[in-house]
């Protein structure tokens, strides 16, 4: 009787939630970066620019912006005539994905940006010290520093899940108090993959963009070194 009973007030607060319009945030919809979506977008970012002359319908952000975030797709631009709604894993729609605008001048390529990763990072940025810097564990490279996670509060150090597999990716630091995430697993496994003739100086984050639709945001330029790894490319 006790067991009917607590599947009964489950069943009433999931029929709630339901009404409400609740979403988990597991919902396939919400989270996938779907093929057909990313076309849909494409097809009605094209026809805008055509229609328009050239123009993209995009938001207006500072010319300093990181290259992955600086060029977000103004959904109201394209809604309704170009576009029925705001596909559902979109920010605008309630899911976890920022889609964006590559390569603007030669070729516009809807991308996405996983926002979880931008929650952690502004986290992070909370609970900086109140000069804008967080406290140092140690340091990688010259220029680049791992944070120490416990002084700023956390019970471990903090990571964020790999928008590429089930990786976890490590955050990290410079100089000037940003955080940044850092990709070079993702990159040495690509780099294992690839064929390509990659030189030092190359900024190598494309291996990541020309294979998946998901940017590498919040990341630091990666060039390789002379066994073809990654390794952070500081004076770009």
């Amino acid at each position: 009787m006790k067991n009917f009973k607590l599947i009964a007030v489950f069943i009433i607060i999931t029929v709630f939630l339901a009404g409400c319009g609740y979403k988990s945030g597991y919902e396939p919809e919400n989270l996938l970066p779907y093929e057909d979506q990313l076309t849909a977008v494409q097809t009605a970012v094209d026809s805008f620019q055509k229609d328009s002359g050239g123009l993209l319908p995009i938001k207006t952000r500072d010319m300093e912006t990181d290259q992955y975030i600086k060029y977000p797709i103004d959904f109201s631009k394209i809604i309704p005539s170009k576009l029925g709604k705001a596909p559902a894993n979109s920010y605008e729609a309630g899911g976890i994905y920022q889609y964006v605008l590559m390569d603007v001048e030669e070729n516009p390529t809807v991308k996405l940006v996983d926002l979880r990763i931008a929650d952690t990072l502004r986290d992070i940025n909370h609970r900086k010290s109140i000069n804008g810097f967080g406290p140092i564990a140690e340091t990688i490279v010259d220029g680049v520093y791992k944070l120490d996670f416990k002084k700023m509060g956390y019970d471990s150090e903090l990571t964020v899940q790999s928008p590429y597999s089930d990786t976890q990716l490590p955050i990290v630091a410079t100089g000037d108090g940003e955080v940044y995430v850092d990709y070079s697993i993702e990159l040495n496994r690509l780099l294992q993959e690839s064929d390509k003739k990659i030189e030092p100086g190359d900024d190598i984050r494309f291996l990541l963009t020309d294979k998946f639709a998901i940017v590498p945001a919040y990341s630091l330029p990666y060039t390789v070194n002379e066994k073809n790894e990654p390794v952070f490319m500081m004076n770009k």
